[in-house]
């Protein structure tokens, strides 16, 4: 404002209209200045940011360094043992033991890991005239509760009567049925049920016709399901 007032006193050097835009084209060079200066201000202030927390990593990996490298390594090795332990147990499994029942019983025929151990009846009473066990290690009694890993039995029942017992768990959705043949016993048809198989049991059993009797194979639960599928490949008899 001062320099408006003597600038308009001074007709002589400067117009009062010339000093206005004199002084207006100032103010806006000053004004100008502003915007970057806060962009300036922001960027060093992320950057400073970014920088302290650089640093603060970097210094804790350095002090931590070696436990993080233990703790990286500790975490391999372990991974690393249960990968072995996984193939030495798969490996320890070879070479199979073969059963083959009795020839009045159709010569019912399964391969089954060595690790294994087996306890079979081939005169069993009552309704199932061939009852036999798998399980790793050792065989535990029937009324232990155990989930076995293969079950086999050859029924005194023909192949309609044993799959009208589980009509109530099929349309109650307890178990699902699929047709099934055995891979080397293409000839006869019967089912693969899943689900509920026995009471306050889980697992895959199959059912074939062996003709007045009933071939029944499962496995209890899902922990053996894969050696339970090797053995329904190897299963044969005679129908």
């Amino acid at each position: 404002m001062l320099s408006l007032a003597v600038c308009c006193q001074d007709y002589q050097q400067l117009s009062t209209c010339d000093t206005i835009s004199i002084i207006m084209q100032k103010l806006n060079e000053q004004g100008s200045l502003i915007l970057p200066l806060v962009i300036v201000v922001v960027l060093l202030v992320g950057a400073l940011g970014f920088g302290g927390w650089a640093y603060t990593s970097r210094q804790d990996y350095k002090d931590n360094v070696d436990e993080k490298i233990a703790e990286a390594v500790e975490a391999s090795n372990e991974q690393l043992s249960i990968e072995k332990d996984a193939e030495f147990a798969e490996r320890e499994k070879s070479p199979l033991r073969n059963y083959l029942g009795p020839s009045a019983l159709g010569s019912v025929s399964v391969v089954y890991p060595k690790t294994w151990s087996a306890f079979i009846d081939e005169g069993a009473g009552g309704k199932a005239e061939l009852n036999a066990y798998f399980h790793p290690d050792f065989v535990p009694p029937e009324e232990s509760e155990v989930s076995f890993a293969l079950r086999l039995e050859v029924v005194n029942q023909t192949y309609d009567q044993v799959i009208k017992s589980y009509d109530s768990k099929v349309k109650t959705a307890k178990i699902t049925a699929t047709a099934y043949r055995a891979p080397k016993v293409t000839s006869e048809l019967g089912v693969q049920l899943r689900g509920e198989i026995d009471s306050k049991k889980q697992g895959v059993l199959v059912l074939l016709p062996a003709r007045d009797k009933t071939i029944k194979i499962w496995t209890e639960g899902q922990n053996f399901v894969n050696d339970f599928n090797a053995v329904l490949d190897s299963l044969t008899y005679i129908p």
